[in-house]
């Protein structure tokens, strides 16, 4: 690096302290906290644009090193086309929450070429606390939020740093700093939360996103659910008011596909449209009844909640929707709350279906699968439709069926091909086939997509719901008894319902043999496993009561209180805690003022600099440096003229000039011993002129 170079990184320019060059140690903490913050987005920024922040903080780096040059304009201006061209053409001209933050963080990627100075730094630095909070619209989870808290200190020990380059210990000192700081206002910043009144969160606000979720969907082909199986991510957890019910009664229902195409099954009615609005993501508080339950659903990008059989709701975030199935009023983009409780079975007396409903339920396309057909048309002949139905059953108990993860590829005529030829298959083929052979029957019946299982969090305080939980079942229309449960895997796969997926597979070693980083997929490691229990245990009370902690939860833990508050005594108590610490923080700071000099070691030298020129006879004024008062001690005493002059000397080499700040512990001793020996010359010049020069 060249002279000029050095000393345009050492120095201001015209006088102005922010346009100084950004210190290394500062830059290296920005760049630090650049990195963290792009981490809770990594599964959804493009690849291509990961890479090119990438290199754009590493051509930063390397021009503070002096190996490259910073772009000058017009290859700014060029490198700033050209990745807004790449963006563009990614984007196809969808515009959704996605692609604003990832437009966002592309600037952010610019803005390191033009990061030359203070100013530029603190203008990066508002930026990136900026991407932090933003990253909360993606991720609320405990160890991303630790991670984005991480980027912040690392942003307010790069500002301290720029602020004071010279400071000795800077990793050390800087986290220490932010630790006490972080102990002093932590008191103020819980109280604030608890009693604060709530606001929604900007995690609410409707997310317009073309993110791929995990999860079911609204068609169910024969291989979709088994895809779904291989993924160890949680689909929701349940919180029950009395004990947890038994596995094979655990049948979460999301949705009824009724429509077969081909051989894809859909939903006939389309989910209505509904405006945009918040997500109402906080459902249920107070304690649970024993007939209540509480599901806190990860992030769907749909409209259903999933729930057991003959619930109601009882939050007012998720309304019935009929047919024994809920909806919330806006697509759940992030994780939502809602509650439900179970209500005592219905009449088996069931109205007719009409035959607008009867022709729905038996709908089938014109050709396809004859054999099927033909099975059907006889059964139907000889038995009667609970009949049929149990026939069925026993032709998957008592046949070679198989229930597997690795099904061979269906032909045309799937059906036909799974019940006569393979007889291998997973629970959509199973449900499909059965709901096809049922309504050729004469049979109404529809195929049901949810969940079946969960298995207990730590100390089995709730149930975690997986995506390898996901299942698909059959419904049938029995006269008399109205809409009846019918699960093939039941029949073909009895551990499958009884104690879940991977008991069912354990012979053929198909569990999770696609995720290799899965806790759950070494359940016979002990410890693994009570590592990954108590981290989502952790995990599921911050959303509960962190995340999750807005209005109706807020008002239940008022309500608690004595004398129960509303939102008017939530003000009061608000302001009180503001004013409380805007007095103390008053009363701290006016002593630590007063105080502060007396706590300074050279304040208390230069006190008695002062008192010892008062003693000698020299007046101290007010605005008078050090060394115009040791002139006039000079005159007055010369005997200690070149010990006042070295003292004023080494004051003003300790205030005025440039030093490394590791020799101010020296430059104090140096001034105690120069005072002490001031006040040795004064008494013996005292005491030789009071014994008169003969003596």
């Amino acid at each position: 690096m060249s002279l000029l170079s050095r000393f345009s990184l050492r120095h201001a320019v015209d006088g102005d302290s922010t346009m100084q060059a950004i210190p290394t140690g500062a830059l290296l903490w920005l760049i630090g906290a650049f990195v963290l913050l792009l981490a809770p987005q990594w599964d959804r920024l493009p690849l291509w644009l990961v890479a090119a922040c990438a290199v754009l903080a590493v051509w930063r780096w390397l021009a503070q090193q002096g190996r490259f040059r910073l772009p000058g304009r017009w290859l700014k201006i060029g490198v700033m086309l050209v990745l807004v061209a790449v963006y563009v053409a990614t984007v196809q001209g969808r515009f959704t929450v996605d692609t604003a933050a990832s437009f966002f963080v592309l600037a952010v990627g610019l803005k390191w070429l033009e990061t030359r100075t203070a100013r530029d730094f603190y203008v990066l630095f508002f930026i990136l606390i900026y991407l932090a909070a933003v990253n909360f619209l993606f991720q609320q989870s405990i160890i991303w939020a630790l991670i984005t808290f991480a980027a912040i200190g690392c942003l307010l020990v790069g500002l301290q740093i720029l602020n004071a380059p010279a400071l000795p210990g800077n990793f050390r000192a800087g986290w220490k700093r932010l630790g006490l700081l972080l102990l002093k206002t932590l008191p103020i910043v819980v109280l604030l939360f608890v009693f604060f009144p709530r606001m929604a969160p900007l995690w609410s606000v409707p997310l317009v996103s073309g993110q791929a979720r995990s999860g079911i969907s609204d068609t169910m082909r024969p291989g979709d659910i088994s895809n779904l199986a291989q993924s160890s991510e949680r689909a929701f957890r349940v919180t029950f008011g009395d004990e947890n019910p038994a596995y094979r009664d655990r049948y979460w229902r999301g949705l009824i596909l009724d429509y077969l195409d081909g051989e894809t099954w859909r939903q006939r009615d389309e989910e209505p449209f509904r405006r945009l609005g918040r997500v109402a993501t906080d459902g249920g508080a107070g304690p649970l009844a024993e007939n209540e339950y509480d599901v806190l659903m990860e992030p769907t990008d749909q409209r259903w909640a999933f729930t057991l059989e003959n619930s109601v709701a009882a939050s007012n975030n998720v309304f019935g929707a009929g047919e024994d199935l809920f909806r919330f009023e806006r697509p759940a983009n992030s994780p939502i709350r809602y509650r439900m409780a179970l209500a005592e079975a219905p009449s088996a007396s069931m109205s007719e279906l009409n035959p607008v409903q009867r022709n729905r339920y038996l709908q089938l396309p014109p050709s396809g699968n004859p054999r099927t057909r033909a099975l059907a048309e006889t059964m139907a002949a000889d038995l009667k439709p609970e009949q049929l139905v149990d026939t069925l059953m026993g032709r998957f108990r008592e046949q070679a069926y198989y229930y597997t993860l690795r099904p061979p590829a269906m032909p045309d005529d799937g059906v036909d091909a799974l019940l006569f030829d393979n007889k291998r298959g997973f629970c959509a083929h199973y449900a499909g086939a059965s709901t096809f052979l049922f309504r050729a029957a004469g049979i109404p019946a529809r195929v049901v997509v949810g969940y079946q299982g969960g298995d207990p969090g730590v100390g089995g305080e709730y149930l975690i719901v997986r995506q390898y939980d996901a299942h698909a079942w059959v419904e049938v229309w029995l006269e008399g008894r109205g809409w009846v449960r019918v699960d093939p895997t039941a029949a073909i796969a009895p551990s499958r319902i009884e104690s879940g997926l991977r008991d069912a597979v354990e012979e053929e070693g198909s569990f999770l043999e696609n995720d290799v980083t899965s806790l759950q997929r070494y359940q016979d490691f002990a410890a693994l496993q009570w590592v990954g229990l108590q981290l989502d245990r952790i995990n599921y009370q911050w959303q509960r009561w962190v995340v999750g902690y807005q209005g109706q939860s807020q008002l239940d833990l008022m309500s608690r209180l004595p004398g129960g508050m509303g939102l008017k005594e939530l003000g009061y108590i608000t302001a009180g805690i503001v004013g409380l610490a805007l007095l103390i923080a008053g009363v701290v700071s006016g002593l630590s003022l007063k105080s502060g000099e007396r706590r300074d070691g050279f304040g208390r030298a230069l006190d008695n600099w002062r008192r010892i020129c008062q003693q000698a006879g020299v007046p101290v004024r007010s605005g008078e440096t050090p060394m115009v008062q040791a002139e006039r001690l000079a005159l007055v005493r010369p005997a200690v003229a070149e010990s006042a002059r070295t003292f004023a000397r080494a004051v003003n080499s300790h205030y005025y000039r440039q030093e490394p700040l590791s020799q101010r512990d020296e430059d104090l001793h140096r001034l105690k011993r120069l005072l002490k020996a001031i006040k040795r010359q004064l008494r013996h010049d005292g005491q030789r002129r009071s014994t008169g020069p003969d003596q």
